[in-house]
């Protein structure tokens, strides 16, 4: 099954453009084509072609195969999505397609990632900077995690991470199945 939203990130970054740029170009809001690479809603063929013509690409260019699948990923595959409070970076492009998807969550003082709904799977983080606490959403406890410090759960029930220090966190964060 082709994967629509990571052939539109594919092309944005390939072309250097950022989310607003392209939203600019198609006339389409940030948070839609954000919706839009993490396959989180489907456009209409209109919308596509819209999109394949910003990226400079025909529609049959758009769904062209990429022969080989790569297994090497630098700085330029990676995704960024800013928040308020967090910043994911998707440091395995179109992970969701895999059994695990690995990310990198920097969590500002204060900041807390969104709630992850409970799951069949499992979670592992490594905390690189800062402390985090994890925290399960049904009683509102939480673990204390500090830099160079791991955490592995089951996904059986609902939680998130919060940086309750005073210095930026930063968690490689994989998750089996994709959740992200």
């Amino acid at each position: 099954m082709f994967d629509i939203g990571h052939r539109i990130r594919q092309l944005r970054v390939q072309n250097g453009l950022t989310l607003e740029e392209l939203a600019s170009r198609t006339e389409l809001t940030k948070g839609f084509l954000s919706q839009l690479e993490r396959n989180l809603t489907s456009p209409s063929l209109q919308t596509l072609e819209d999109i394949a013509e910003a990226l400079g690409v025909t529609m049959s260019g758009f769904f062209a195969e990429v022969s080989t699948e790569k297994v090497v990923f630098t700085a330029e595959d990676i995704f960024v999505d800013e928040q308020d409070d967090f910043t994911i970076r998707w440091i395995v492009p179109n992970a969701q397609k895999n059994r695990m998807e690995p990310i990198i969550l920097e969590l500002e003082p204060g900041g807390a990632s969104r709630e992850i709904e409970p799951h069949e799977g499992e979670e592992f983080g490594y905390v690189m900077n800062g402390r985090i606490s994890l925290v399960n959403t049904a009683d509102k406890k939480g673990v204390t995690v500090r830099k160079g410090e791991t955490f592995y759960i089951r996904g059986n029930e609902a939680h998130y991470l919060v940086n309750k220090g005073t210095a930026k966190a930063s968690v490689l964060w994989i998750s089996t199945p994709p959740v992200f």
